[in-house]
C-alpha cells in the first residue's frame, strides 16, 4: 500500500507539472521559457555549469550542449560554484539528441567531484545503441530497461520527476517506470539531495542536450 500511495503521488507531480507547461514551436519542440519551470542553460555558453576533467569533452553548438571525448562530468552549480544549486524534490526535462553507439546519462542528487564517475546520486541511463544493453531512461544498476525508447539523430524528450523517495522517467511523454527507493539504503547512491551532472562517457560517443529546465517541487 506505500508504494501505491507513492506511485500515485509521482503521476499527481508529473500530471501537475505538464498542466501549467506552455508549448510552442514547431516540431513539437518545448518553447524557451515554461510556466513553472527554470532553465538551466542560456542556449550559448556553459554559464552554470563546471567541468571535472577534460573539460574539453563539452562544447555548445546550434543551441545544445554538445559532449563528445574522454570521459568527463559536467555539473550544474548555478550563479555561484562555491555554494552550488541543490535539488531535493523536482521535475526535469530535457531534449536530448544521440548519436549512434553513443553513450551518456544525466545524474541526479549528485555533487561535483574532480574526476572519476560521479559517486553520489543516481544516473538516468542516455543511450539507444551503444554496446552496453541498458537503454535510455533506466536508472542505472537500479532499474534496467533493455528497449530503447527513442531512435539515434531524433530528438526526444526526457523528463525525471523526483518525489520523496520516487522517482519517474518518461521519454516523449511516455512513462517508462516508477521506482520506489526502499528504506534502508545505505551509502552514497541514493535519494538525497544534489545536482545535475552531464556525462561525457567516452571518445566514441556524441551526445547533444539543449532546453534544460526545472520545476521545484514541494
Amino acid at each position: 500500500m506505500i508504494y501505491e500511495r507513492t506511485r500515485t503521488g509521482v503521476r499527481r507531480a508529473i500530471c501537475g507539472a505538464v498542466a501549467l507547461v506552455a508549448v510552442a514551436g514547431s516540431g513539437g519542440r518545448a518553447a524557451a521559457v515554461e510556466e513553472g519551470f527554470t532553465s538551466l542553460f542560456d542556449g550559448t555558453t556553459l554559464a552554470g555549469w563546471q567541468a571535472n576533467e577534460n573539460p574539453a569533452s563539452w562544447s555548445v553548438k546550434d543551441g545544445a550542449i554538445v559532449c563528445k571525448g574522454p570521459r568527463s562530468h559536467l555539473f550544474y552549480v548555478g550563479a555561484d560554484p562555491a555554494k552550488p544549486a541543490q535539488f531535493q524534490n523536482f521535475h526535469l526535462k530535457a531534449e536530448v539528441l544521440t548519436r549512434p553507439v553513443a553513450n551518456s546519462g544525466i545524474f541526479i542528487h549528485t555533487a561535483f567531484q574532480p574526476d572519476g564517475w560521479p559517486a553520489q546520486g543516481y544516473e538516468v541511463q542516455v543511450n539507444n545503441s551503444q554496446q552496453d544493453p541498458v537503454r535510455t531512461g533506466s536508472l542505472y544498476n537500479v532499474v534496467k530497461n533493455f528497449t530503447p525508447p527513442a531512435k539515434d539523430d531524433v530528438w526526444f524528450t526526457m523528463e525525471v520527476v523526483v518525489s520523496g523517495k520516487a522517482v519517474a522517467v518518461k521519454v516523449d511523454d511516455r512513462v517508462l517506470y516508477e521506482f520506489v527507493e526502499p528504506a534502508g539504503v545505505t551509502g552514497t547512491r541514493k535519494l538525497s539531495q544534489g545536482t545535475f551532472a552531464l556525462q561525457a562517457h567516452d571518445p566514441g560517443s556524441e551526445i547533444h542536450y539543449r532546453n534544460l529546465r526545472v520545476m521545484r517541487l514541494p
